[in-house]
């Protein structure tokens, strides 16, 4: 496909917003996807090419927490390994599955995340005592969410973040920080699926990469240096925000086929 030059620059720009905005609380595909899709690209095309974008901010954010010390890969190495088995089997299935029941759930379950995190106000401020063992948790939720990430997506960033502060007792920083790797973790087994596909535009997912490592580096400087109410303010904004699109995606869809 062939673009016009503002049509690079909308994507470009989008990209670097997404990779700001997904480094301090995830949901950078609500920025990123819609101008995909604005510029013309076919939505699968759309959401492959957003695959590989989003991994080069996601991946230039895990290691500039690292960097920073705020990463520990032997603790969370469980993790990362079972998201990993995790988002190859929601990878697989989602070729033989219906993902509806998910459109169903998945709101309800960010929007009781949205109402805890909103009203108890002190939450992530500072690290708490685990309520579960961290090798359980990351089997556990490595399995459940890299199934989820690879099977369907949006908010997995969210449910990482918060599954981490409130079982792992991590504060919001520490939790925004070890989200990256495994988000990545599972990205990465999204992306391999998309390659093989061959449904990536490359010279526009390359392009929106650089912008969203640009954009995930300041993202994730600010998480470093911002005290945790500004990145537990960024956090709701974002899972507000995903809940009203998917919301407003699943009524869509239905009110179309009715009418």
């Amino acid at each position: 496909m062939e673009f016009e030059i503002y049509a690079y620059a909308i994507v470009i720009v989008a990209a670097f917003f997404g990779g700001f905005v997904d480094a301090i609380a995830g949901g950078g595909g609500l920025i990123t996807v819609p101008a995909l899709l604005a510029v013309g690209i076919p939505p699968h095309v759309a959401l492959a090419t957003n695959k590989l974008q989003g991994s080069f901010g996601t991946f230039a954010a895990m290691i500039n927490f690292y960097k920073k010390g705020m990463i520990d890969f032997k603790k969370i190495g469980v993790g990362i390994l079972f998201t990993f088995i995790g988002a190859c089997i929601g990878t697989v299935l989602i070729l033989y599955l219906d993902a509806e029941i998910l459109r169903i759930i998945i709101p309800f379950c960010l929007i009781a995340i949205f109402v805890y995190t909103l009203f108890a106000k002190k939450i992530g401020e500072e690290d708490r005592a685990a309520r579960m063992s961290s090798k359980l948790f990351y089997v556990l939720f490595g399995l459940g969410l890299g199934f989820y990430d690879g099977f369907f997506g949006p908010g997995a960033g969210s449910f990482w973040t918060f599954a981490l502060v409130a079982l792992l007792g991590l504060n919001m920083k520490k939790a925004v920080a070890n989200t990256k790797a495994l988000n990545f973790t599972s990205n990465f087994v999204s992306l391999c699926v998309f390659i093989v596909g061959g449904q990536i535009l490359w010279v526009v997912g390359i392009l929106m990469g650089l912008a969203q490592i640009a954009g995930a580096w300041v993202g994730s400087n600010l998480v470093v240096k911002k005290e945790v109410k500004f990145i537990r303010i960024m956090f709701l904004c974002v899972v507000g925000a995903t809940i009203v699109k998917l919301v407003y995606d699943y009524f869509g869809l239905h009110f179309k086929d009715i009418f």
